[in-house]
């Protein structure tokens, strides 16, 4: 399964809106992952749409998370930037050429697109039991010291 780019910077970003004690503004968000800020606008905005994070307006405006972190998963954010559509897509290739499958005898998936099928589930079940708050809690483990005090002065 490949993932978009996009996905990378937005489970990034909801990660620090964990951390962050006010909303951020994108342009903040761009300059701490040293990314294009018009490129995360279009991850931001589809976290949006999503209902992940939300915009705040005024002076201290930017994004902050729409929900506790404890209930944003990582697919949540992966179907949110990259669409819920499978991985793999069965086009029933055994019912074309010479010695096609009539349709009628193809009642269930064969054993490919279940094959497929199966991973496809396995995968999503994985980042469906991870959460943001999780994420947050490993960079925490991963580091010596609070990173997170690091992220929010710098913020």
């Amino acid at each position: 399964m490949k993932m978009s780019g996009g996905v990378e910077w937005a489970l990034h970003c909801t990660v620090v809106l964990n951390a962050a004690e006010r909303p951020v503004p994108a342009a903040r968000l761009a300059e701490l992952h040293d990314v294009s800020g018009s490129y995360l606008a279009k991850q931001l905005q589809a976290l949006s749409r999503a209902g992940i994070i939300r915009s705040a307006q005024g002076h201290a405006g930017g994004y902050e998370l729409a929900r506790p972190a404890t209930a944003i998963t990582v697919l949540d954010v992966v179907e949110a930037v990259d669409g819920p559509q499978p991985a793999f897509l069965c086009t029933e290739i055994r019912q074309r050429g010479p010695l096609a499958t009539p349709a009628e005898a193809c009642e269930k998936p064969c054993a490919i697109s279940r094959a497929m099928s199966a991973a496809d589930q396995a995968w999503r079940a994985s980042l469906r039991a991870v959460t943001i708050a999780d994420l947050a809690d490993q960079v925490v483990e991963d580091y010596d010291g609070d990173v997170f005090a690091g992220v929010r002065a710098w913020l």
